[in-house]
């Protein structure tokens, strides 16, 4: 089904695949070297066209537009206008598809559309009405085309089967972007992924992507690395499956990702209106990739993804056919993430052998798209979903897909079955739209699986689990009444109804003010709407207190800054603060508050030392100078950062006080990002036993030197009567990066 090699190839002439395996002679003799045929590939042509620096290898991205959500924008917009914005230089699309129903903290979601709409007036965006729209459908719709490059907001962002290169990253790095800034990176390593044959009936686009995410993530294969999907099997998928294959690739922790295009791209992007985006992209005649991954579509067979990670990947007939055994150790895996204290169980599900689950959700930027409901449309077609536990919602990507199922009958076929459809929500991907019952399994054709993010609260012994299936063996199950059936189990004729894109819809509601706007706009400003607290630049010396110790496999943002009803606040930076780690470390907060009191005190000219007796003693071990030093806090976790790109993951920590991160690695670029962004310290401590505890105080000395100079740090544990040196490094910094960690964060070094 999936090869991975672990060595780079050549493909020639768009045929022909010469592996770089050790000791291979083949290119040598063929004259083919990597640093020539490297810039042969799709990636290295985009990256090269949009690249400001004069170094090829160092890459100073501008983007041909950006786009964001409702839970991103105002941070964004804030940001921007207190480092100076004064009209968006490029087309900025702000979406409203994740704040839509959200409604804990009363108008304040509404007022953060409001707060939309007038900045895309002042300052000339496109601003997208709330149930118009998820992000990544009106992207592909109306912005994404041949050669472009789109940054968003968002860790889907991803437009690959169009011939464009998205990125997802946290906010300051569109901030960047608005101040007419660059994306500074080192220049990616490009994978190969060569597709061949054509998907079997019932087998859809989100099996091939649990099989690849499955295939790649665990060992780290394409990790910040750009995906390229090439091959004669790429022609045998419609773009709807290209398209959902695509969006998943976020889950292998690849950079981005672009497939060579077509006539079927051509046709779909003429059928949206949009047929001068339409630009043929392929590789040269010959290109160099650094690891090669074959996928043979033929083989791929209806999958799902248990609990609590894409990655965690096996057939459906696999599981079916060793059901005890597989739930029982994806139980025995969870302890890890969700300690002994939690009562997770999976094997109570079966029933009568089979493995029943209590929801099913098809929708969002993955599931939504217009060929997997008709597809599931065909599956349920004169079928019920019973009238037991188990229910059906349907999440349309956009409006306009939501009225080509209306006219032609397939939304009255699906409602008929007992079924619910949705707007274009972004819900239940991310906690805020049907979350299970207690200890509820939900099979989900959306994007995420990671504990807590359905919207279930661990530390308040509520918890419930998504397995991440396609929208064919979705309704399968559907059809079965919630017992595990894989798509290709039962008989099912397609219809493949054909999809007429209804333009008006947009032109009737949406704003677009690219290239017109309007500076007299006053700018709405709901009372939650906050700016960012002042944060102070880094200081000589660095008192720093580990508040919370985290030793999971990988650490997701949302165990970071929680999702769901915490979107309410996210236009609040102290109030959203509250929720860092609560359903990770509850005691997180009020120990960061803590130290972060220490710091008010030594800035307001008080001595920190008469007010906490245990930082009285490590500052007297410390023997550093007064005026020479801060106080902060920080989180060591394993490997943190997997999952969203929103920075409050890292902006939540700062604005309590946080100075740094300790970490083995870092699950992602886009965290690590967000983490120098806000002014943080991305720290990487050296492998073995930890130099430090939870409840310990490190002195970091001449930190803002080493930082500077790209120097290690040497860290001083204070612990007792004693001192332990040891050495932390931050990795690969830019110029620009140490500059706005030396700065306090990104807003200050647009101040200065």
């Amino acid at each position: 089904m999936i090869t991975v090699y672990p060595h780079g190839a050549y493909y020639l002439n768009r045929k022909e695949v010469v592996l770089d395996a050790p000791g291979s002679q083949k290119p040598v003799s063929l004259g083919l070297t990597p640093d020539v045929q490297k810039k042969g590939t799709m990636a290295y042509g985009i990256l090269s066209a949009h690249n400001q620096s004069a170094d090829e290898d160092e890459l100073a991205i501008r983007f041909d537009s950006l786009i964001s959500h409702d839970i991103t924008y105002v941070g964004i917009i804030q940001t921007a206008r207190a480092s100076g914005l004064t009209e968006f230089p490029v087309p900025y699309a702000m979406t409203n598809c994740h704040n839509s129903l959200c409604a804990v903290g009363g108008t304040i979601n509404e007022d953060d559309h409001v707060f939309g709409l007038s900045c895309a007036q002042k300052y000339g965006g496109i601003y997208v009405p709330a149930h118009q729209a998820v992000i990544h459908q009106f992207a592909r719709e109306m912005l994404a085309g041949g050669g472009r490059m789109i940054l968003g907001s968002d860790s889907h962002t991803r437009y690959g089967a169009l011939g464009t290169m998205a990125i997802g990253e946290g906010g300051p790095e569109i901030v960047k972007q608005l101040l007419k800034r660059t994306y500074d990176i080192h220049r990616p390593q490009v994978v190969g992924v060569y597709l061949t044959g054509e998907l079997a009936p019932g087998v859809g686009p989100m099996d091939v992507a649990i099989a690849l995410v499955g295939a790649t993530f665990a060992e780290g294969t394409v990790k910040n690395k750009v995906l390229e999907f090439i091959g004669p099997g790429v022609a045998n998928l419609s773009v709807d499956e290209r398209i959902g294959v695509d969006v998943m690739t976020t889950e292998t922790t690849c950079l981005s990702s672009v497939w060579e295009t077509d006539e079927k791209v051509h046709a779909w992007l003429a059928l949206h209106g949009r047929e001068d985006a339409y630009k043929e992209i392929r590789p040269a005649d010959a290109a160099y990739y650094d690891t090669w991954i074959e996928i043979d579509l033929s083989k791929v067979r209806p999958m799902i993804a248990l609990p609590f990670h894409p990655s965690n990947a096996y057939p459906i007939a696999e599981l079916k056919d060793n059901l005890t055994s597989i739930l029982k150790e994806v139980e025995e895996k969870a302890k890890t993430s969700l300690g002994e204290g939690v009562d997770f169980t999976l094997t109570d599900k079966i029933r009568d052998g089979g493995l029943y689950v209590e929801q099913g959700v098809i929708g969002g930027c993955a599931g939504g798209g217009f060929e997997n409901l008709s597809a599931a449309a065909d599956i349920l077609r004169g079928y019920d979903i019973g009238n037991g536990e188990f229910s059906l919602s349907l999440y349309p990507a956009s409006q306009p897909i939501m009225m080509e199922l209306v006219k032609n009958g397939t939304a009255a076929d699906l409602l008929a079955t007992g079924a619910t459809i949705r707007t274009a929500f972004c819900g239940p991907c991310f906690g805020a739209g049907d979350v299970p019952a207690n200890k509820g399994l939900s099979v989900r054709h959306s994007t995420r699986n990671f504990p807590n993010r359905e919207g279930s609260k661990i530390t308040e012994s509520q918890i419930a689990y998504v397995a991440l299936m396609d929208a064919r063996s979705i309704a399968a199950t559907a059809r079965n009444h919630g017992r595990l059936t894989a798509a290709d189990e039962i008989p099912v004729e397609y219809t493949h109804p054909a999809y007429h894109f209804d333009a008006s819809l947009y032109a009737k509601r949406v704003y677009n003010g690219v290239g017109a706007p309007k500076p007299e706009t006053e700018i709405k400003r709901g009372p939650n709407i906050k700016d960012w607290p002042e944060m102070i630049a880094l200081t000589d010396n660095l008192m720093l207190k580990v508040v919370s110790e985290i030793h999971d496999a990988v650490t997701t943002t949302d165990e970071l800054i929680p999702s769901g009803e915490t979107s309410s606040y996210r236009s609040n930076p102290l109030r959203l603060a509250e929720f860092a780690l609560s359903r990770r470390d509850p005691a997180y907060v009020g120990e960061a508050k803590a130290v972060a009191a220490l710091e008010s005190m030594r800035q307001a000219g008080e001595d920190p030392a008469a007010a906490d007796e245990a930082f009285a003693r490590a500052f007297a071990l410390a023997g550093v100078e007064a005026g020479s030093y801060s106080i902060g806090s920080a989180i060591f976790a394993e490997k943190p950062g997997d999952g969203s790109a929103r920075e409050q993951a890292a902006s939540c920590q700062k604005v309590l006080g946080g100075f740094a991160n300790l970490a083995r690695e870092y699950a992602t670029k886009r965290y690590r990002s967000n983490l120098i962004n806000w002014g943080m310290l991305p720290l990487l401590v050296p492998e073995g036993e930890l130099p430090f505890k939870k409840g310990d105080w490190l002195l970091l000395k001449d930190v803002r030197t080493a930082v500077k100079e790209g120097l290690p740090i040497t860290t001083v544990l204070l612990s007792g009567e004693s001192r332990q040196e040891f050495t932390l490094n931050t990795g690969d910094l830019t110029a620009d990066e140490r500059e706005i960690i030396l700065d306090g964060c990104l807003i200050n070094y647009y101040k200065r």
